[in-house]
Order: structure tokens, then sequence, then C-alpha cells
């Protein structure tokens, strides 16, 4: 199966407030998690290419649903709610935070999970706690580091490097990639990485070879930018171009 864009087709499904009522186990999953405000919804709104694919809100901790999205095949992406919004009221949020270490260890297609974290403030206690949930499944996290546009060059791959680093110590099949939604930058490599572990094969889009750049999961043929390899996506244990 070749696609231009693994998830320009996507189209909502539905939404569940508790696993009870989870839609049935498809071909494969790709959850998306973050925190509360980290760019989540613009990030699938990018990659999607729709502008009004997931809700942006300037109110963090408004969406408190699962969201099923499809992107044929029988795949699906999964927005998972936003967490560690302090002002969700404690009654919904510790359910909420079950409901969420849940599904992530115990979906059987669920093939990875993409672990959105704002560039200017990687790596929380919060995400901590979501990489440990997940963490027994022995599936793979990719995170995208998004805002990167508010980061300098330098800032940026420092910041990389630094998560990197710790992902390194958390001895997991992770990897990490600066992202923009502003920029439309790191797209190519996101997708490579999500294609991958949904079995698809998928062609090179040409609509960001400026800022592309390997990830820790590249797959064999995918582009690179050979004149500044390893500066935009980092696999733990790489060191610094």
């Amino acid at each position: 199966m070749v696609q231009a864009s693994l998830f320009r087709r996507a189209q909502f499904v539905t939404s569940v407030r508790d696993l009870h009522t989870l839609p049935p186990e498809g071909s494969g999953e790709i959850a998306f998690a973050g925190r509360s405000n980290s760019g989540k919804s613009s990030a699938l709104n990018t990659l999607a290419d729709q502008r009004r694919l997931a809700f942006v809100s300037k109110t963090p901790g408004r969406t408190q649903l699962i969201n099923y999205f499809d992107i044929g095949g029988n795949n699906f992406i999964v927005d998972l709610p936003g967490y560690g919004y302090a002002k969700v009221p404690e009654a919904i949020r510790a359910p909420w935070g079950r409901d969420l270490g849940e599904y992530v260890r115990t979906r059987a297609s669920l093939r990875g999970l993409a672990l959105i974290m704002d560039a200017r403030h990687p790596m929380t206690d919060l995400d901590l706690e979501l990489l440990s949930w997940f963490r027994p499944t022995m599936k793979p996290v990719h995170v995208l580091l998004t805002k990167s546009d508010k980061l300098s060059r330098d800032e940026g791959k420092r910041t990389l490097m630094g998560v990197a680093a710790k992902l390194n110590l958390l001895a997991g099949h992770y990897s990490a990639q600066l992202f923009s939604s502003l920029k439309k930058a790191g797209i190519e490599e996101a997708e490579t990485v999500f294609a991958g572990w949904l079995g698809i094969e998928r062609r090179p889009i040409l609509r960001d070879t400026a800022a592309n750049a390997a990830t820790g999961n590249r797959e064999p043929g995918a582009s690179r930018n050979k004149k500044a390899p390893g500066l935009r996506g980092l696999k733990p244990g790489d060191k610094m171009p």
C-alpha cells in the first residue's frame, strides 16, 4: 500500500469517555498523547494537512474524550486527552489518568505512542509518568518536540540532545525530533516513523525538504538532509554532529 501522505485522509469516527466504549480493535492505532497546551491538536492538524481535524483550544484541559480518526486500511489515529492541567477538577483528573494508563498498557492494536512535548518545557514529571506507564508494553515511542520555531537553531539542537539523553536512560524503544506546526517542519520524518509502525509503504513528500532530518526510527529509503545530518532528529545515544 502506497500513500502520499499518511494522515491526509483522516476522518473523525467517534469520541468515547471511558474504555468500556472503545471501538473494536482495528489493524493498527497510533495514540497521540501530551500535556495540555503542548501543541498536540495543532500537530495532528498539521500532519493531516487539515485545519480543524483536531479541536484547537486556547484553554488547556478542554478535551476530555478519547477521539478516533480513521486513516484508511482499518488504521486509526487516537487522540488522547491532554493531561496535567491543574484547573481540571480532581474528580475528573483521577479516573482520566487511570484510563490513559490502562489504554496505553492494554490496547492490543496500539502500535506506538506519539508523545507531544512543548520544546520549551520537555520531559516533565507527567511526561515521565506516562513513559513509565507505557514502558512495559515494549512498544515504540516517538517524541515530537513541538513549537520548535520558538527556539533558535542552537537552542533546538541542545534541547533535542537533552531529551535524547534522558530517553536513553529509560532504555526503551524511543526516538525524538523537532517539530513545528507553524513552519510545517518535521512532517516528513514523523510520517516515516508512523508509517513504519503501521507497516505502510509510503512515497516521500517534497513539501518540507528544507527542514527534513534523520529520526531515530528512520525507514530504509527515507530522505536525508545531506548538508546537516542529524540536526533535527536524533535517537538516544546519538552524538551532536
